[in-house]
């Protein structure tokens, strides 16, 4: 059955593992596709597909034949709170002050972009890192360009984009941020953007659905949940501010065709319950949207919201006034 015209693109929604760390890989693609989901946005991880524990490509083309049976795509993501070191939240990272330990996280991305490769991934999501004490900025973007040139390099010969993340408190946090890298690289064709929509609501000048528009020329990747002005937590819909009609509908005229994820990272102890919730939302706030079958889910239903947005955007926060409420990043 051919979706009615829903003036842009058909959205196709995915859920986050990092949001499932609770379940084993196969029987969290399960539950997913189960649950009508389109795709997963897959975190690399010692429970998830390890990217540094042995026969990695043969593990990934297990889990290719999984994702092809069940009828998922996918999305491979790099943020991992500890698989790199296990005492140094998303250590060591791209910016590091040794060289060494940025080329770990260098080996980290280039195994990610093989793998995206191997799954035939949408994109390889990634992110700065904080600034280093000790370290100006200047500095801090050099070693940022430095070390994104050979996963760049590596996402082109791949055939893979490779799209990073602007992250509250982290170098690269804006989309203004990530022109700046654009303009720093050169704009090469196989750097491409994911943008969260709940840190747009935390950050970020313009409105959510403002930001996707500014976004559309880079996006490669989504991820979204609901968030609050200034405070850098992952919520549920329907707790936070957000109003996501006019973000989906941004994202569908934008003609945007990879997976728009929840991303949930610190609900895994209720995962399968949050993940049967969220497709609902999500498919009620974009009216006509297709399920996995090609019928429209609910199209008459109405949209459910956040709270109301305000009609302009206050001034974004600065770095300093983002409240973290839980030891570090929410991520």
């Amino acid at each position: 059955m051919t979706p009615p015209e829903t003036g842009g693109t058909p959205l196709r929604f995915g859920y986050g593992t990092n949001g499932l760390a609770d379940l084993r890989l196969d029987d969290a693609l399960a539950l997913l596709a189960d649950l009508g989901y389109d795709g997963v946005g897959l975190t690399l991880d010692h429970m998830h597909l390890d990217p540094l524990a042995p026969l990695l490509a043969a593990r990934t083309r297990r889990v290719a034949h999984r994702l092809q049976a069940l009828g998922l795509q996918v999305t491979v993501e790099t943020g991992a709170r500890y698989v790199l070191d296990p005492r140094r939240k998303h250590g060591p990272t791209l910016l590091d002050a040794d060289p060494d330990d940025r080329a770990r996280r260098i080996d980290l991305l280039l195994r990610a972009v093989q793998v995206a490769a191997d799954l035939g991934a949408h994109a390889v999501h990634c992110f700065s890192g904080v600034l280093v004490p000790g370290t100006d900025e200047d500095t801090a973007w050099k070693r940022l360009a430095e070390s994104l040139t050979p996963v760049l390099d590596a996402a082109a010969a791949a055939g893979v984009p490779l799209a990073v993340e602007p992250e509250p408190g982290h170098l690269l946090a804006t989309l203004d941020d990530f022109d700046r890298l654009r303009r720093t690289l050169g704009d090469p064709d196989h750097l491409g953007l994911t943008l969260d929509i709940g840190h747009c609501q935390c950050l970020e000048p313009l409105p959510p659905a403002d930001c996707v528009r500014r976004a559309a020329p880079w996006l490669k990747h989504v991820q979204i949940e609901d968030m609050r002005r200034g405070v850098h937590e992952h919520l549920p819909f329907g707790e936070g501010e957000i109003d996501f009609p006019p973000v989906l509908e941004a994202l569908a005229e934008a003609g945007y065709q990879g997976l728009t994820v929840v991303e949930l990272p610190r609900h895994s102890h209720a995962g399968p319950r949050y993940a049967a919730d969220s497709l609902p939302f999500l498919r009620a706030a974009a009216p006509g949207t297709p399920t996995r079958s090609g019928t429209p889910a609910h199209p008459a239903a109405p949209a459910p919201t956040g709270r109301a947005a305000p009609p302009a955007a206050p001034a974004p926060p600065t770095a300093s006034a983002i409240r973290e409420p839980r030891e570090g990043s929410t991520r």
